[in-house]
């Protein structure tokens, strides 16, 4: 049964959100398309990020990424709006994502970027 692409991403409860741990996680198989050519753009997705209270949920990471396959974009908006939709959907202390796009007419591109949480008033509660 072949599953769908979904922009639907998932999370689960961190089990030890008193604790700062990295998550890292290696996607080899990403692609989009060239908003220009139209052509087929592979590239190496890499996320780190510290969980707060939730952490993300692996197969719906692999089908959102799934959902680019067929769209255009260019390489810093692409990684740009990732991390965008990562960070809502799991709200993370610290998140870095890194796209290494394969060589495109002689050359190579990596986009690195960051999000960090606003730091924490005292006497707060987390919501």
């Amino acid at each position: 049964m072949k599953k769908q692409s979904s922009k639907v991403i998932e999370v689960f409860p961190n089990p030890h959100p008193e604790r700062d741990y990295e998550i890292h996680m290696e996607c080899p198989e990403f692609t989009c398309l060239c908003p220009k050519t139209g052509q087929p753009d592979f590239a190496e997705i890499d996320i780190l990020y510290t969980p707060d209270r939730k952490c993300l949920e692996l197969k719906s990471l692999k089908l959102y990424l799934w959902s680019y396959r067929n769209q255009g974009a260019f390489h810093e908006a692409v990684t740009n709006k990732i991390l965008d939709d990562l960070v809502a959907a799991c709200q993370p202390r610290w998140m870095q994502v890194m796209g290494d796009f394969n060589v495109r007419g002689g050359i190579h591109t990596t986009v690195r970027v960051e999000y960090s949480a606003p730091a924490k008033k005292p006497g707060k509660a987390r919501s």
